[in-house]
């Protein structure tokens, strides 16, 4: 599926999926309070139809090849590409959000983590050009089928968040759904941020999404296998000393466990502006309500014109 595409070698863990809760279901199912913030759902919880996942899979280190060539990945995402889009079809409150920066900014547009392309289709959709990134070759392949349907073009790269193998500059750069959490020290999220500034034109702005659970998220989701959509379950393992997520996700024919990491916002704030961004509003959700200490924060940061 990605003949023909320009793609890249590169190295690196791309796009993330903690869902957001669905809205507009029915039937019994399990909330998080706060049913549009963090927490996962589920219909019921119990054994696994065909027995527990086997021994979880590690996330993957890539090997970088040279440029113009498509370099041997490794990511969680490979084995659950093609689950990925039914595991998330409840997931769209963020895409009118994103789709209004990438208008505002004209583009083009640079995704690092585009996945699928649950948000770049829509904005090339637009008319405004999309060049995304990510590590899984799976993911990129359902994304390129899902713009040939769609009747749109998509400049996708195989490649490293550290080091998006990109070398124009774009007004906007977009992180969604919490692709950030794959980056698991200072050192890689400086580096991620650091990448995205250098990608910007001067007052160019970096958006990007995360999130820090609570209390009751974690309560209501330790260690147990919880039905996110139908025949589609997640386990979730959370770590509240080292602030890590272990997250399990199969149905009977696909299965993989990653591993995310959260921060504080004001330590993500810190971050930013330690490689040059200024702040410019830190939204607690899509419909750019003020960030009111809940978990999730929508970020705008914005590279200063020299």
């Amino acid at each position: 599926a990605l003949e023909g595409l320009d793609v890249h070698g590169g190295d690196c863990n791309g796009s993330f999926l903690h869902a957001f809760p669905p809205s507009g279901t029915s039937g019994e199912r399990l909330k998080s309070p706060g049913s549009r913030r963090t927490g996962l759902c589920a219909r019921a919880s119990g054994p696994i139809p065909g027995g527990e996942p086997g021994r979880a899979k590690q996330e993957g280190r890539t090997h970088a090849d040279h440029a113009g060539t498509i370099a041997v990945m490794s990511s969680p995402y490979d084995t659950i590409a093609e689950l990925y889009d039914p595991w998330s079809a409840s997931v769209v409150e963020d895409v009118a959000f994103y789709l209004e920066e990438a208008r505002r900014s004209g583009g083009p547009v640079v995704e690092l983590g585009v996945g699928t392309g649950r948000i770049a289709v829509p904005i090339a959709a637009d008319g405004i050009r999309v060049i995304g990134v990510d590590s899984s070759r799976g993911m990129l392949d359902v994304c390129a089928r899902r713009a040939a349907l769609a009747g749109v073009e998509l400049d996708l790269r195989v490649g490293d968040l550290r080091q998006p193998p990109i070398a124009e500059c774009v007004p906007l750069v977009i992180c969604p759904f919490r692709s950030l959490l794959h980056m698991h020290t200072d050192e890689d999220r400086r580096s991620v941020l650091a990448a995205a500034h250098e990608l910007l034109l001067p007052g160019g702005l970096f958006v990007f999404d995360v999130f820090t659970p609570d209390a009751q998220d974690i309560e209501q989701t330790q260690g147990r296998w919880v039905e996110r959509e139908p025949g589609i379950f997640e386990h979730a393992l959370w770590d509240e000393e080292a602030r890590t997520l272990t997250l399990s996700v199969r149905d009977q024919e696909h299965e993989t466990t990653m591993s995310l990491a959260w921060l504080s916002p004001d330590e993500w704030r810190a971050l930013l502006e330690a490689v040059g961004f200024e702040v410019e509003a830190c939204y607690g959700w899509f419909d750019r309500r003020p960030y009111e200490g809940r978990e999730d924060t929508v970020w705008l940061a914005r590279r200063v014109r020299s």
